[in-house]
């Protein structure tokens, strides 16, 4: 199924272009470059495309360095690429491989902090407030009180 998707999605991209087609909960990345050589990542629906695309990129210039263009003559799906397999096991995780996807999830974090910070320095100044309320009412109670013992004292008073 994935092959005869892959194929199809290949077929129907214009030469220069890049496009991501959804199916289902896969996502079918696929580049193909103005001299025809073509790249294709599927993913689930949650991993970054800017990285599949940087993946492609990454994988059809070396082809393209390793290889020349004698790929031009061969058979499609005879061509094999070994060092395929040690760009699959780099990107399996896209904030390893790719520097803006670890910053864009060390922002996340950072800003995910920040909030939590914001909003136990907020819960702090509520406190404050009761507390400086709580205070004020303890000082005019502490007034009333003085004025009243006051009172109480000048009717007791000898003179």
């Amino acid at each position: 199924m994935i092959t005869f998707f892959t194929k199809t999605v290949t077929e129907r991209t214009e030469p220069g272009q890049r496009q991501s087609i959804t199916h289902e909960t896969y996502v079918v990345h696929c580049y193909v470059r103005s001299d025809g050589l073509a790249g294709t990542v599927t993913t689930d629906l949650e991993y970054p495309p800017r990285v599949s695309f940087v993946l492609l990129t990454q994988l059809l210039d070396e082809f393209t360095t390793a290889m020349g263009n004698s790929w031009m003559s061969v058979t499609p799906n005879s061509l094999t690429y070994p060092p395929l397999e040690e760009y699959l096991a780099k990107y399996q995780d896209p904030t390893a491989a790719d520097k803006v996807s670890k910053i864009q999830k060390d922002l996340d974090e950072t800003t995910n902090i920040l909030h939590k910070t914001i909003d136990s320095v907020l819960e702090r100044g509520v406190k404050l407030d009761n507390l400086v309320e709580r205070s004020d009412d303890l000082s005019r109670q502490s007034k009333m009180f003085y004025k009243q013992a006051k009172k109480t004292n000048s009717c007791c008073t000898i003179s």
